[in-house]
């Protein structure tokens, strides 16, 4: 009984307002800052993580012409 009471004390709250002009009020701002806050965070994470990794990749001390054999010798094994 206590939930149709609110609702009865609601409804005219509404008819108060202009029936052509929705706008999406206090709860839509809330939503669209905390969405807002995580982005800004994932963001900032997403730095911190990217900072952390080497994008110089270290040379093989054998690469000159054993390459070419190991790639030889590896195409022949898979056949």
């Amino acid at each position: 009984m206590y939930a149709t009471q609110a609702l009865t004390h609601v409804v005219p709250l509404a008819k108060e307002f202009d029936q052509n002009k929705v706008t999406p009020g206090v709860l839509g701002f809330l939503v669209f800052a905390a969405l807002a806050v995580g982005v800004w965070l994932l963001m900032k994470s997403m730095n911190r993580h990217m900072g952390r990794v080497n994008f110089e990749e270290a040379p093989d001390p054998g690469a000159g012409s054993a390459g070419a054999d190991v790639t030889g010798a590896g195409a022949g094994a898979a056949k």
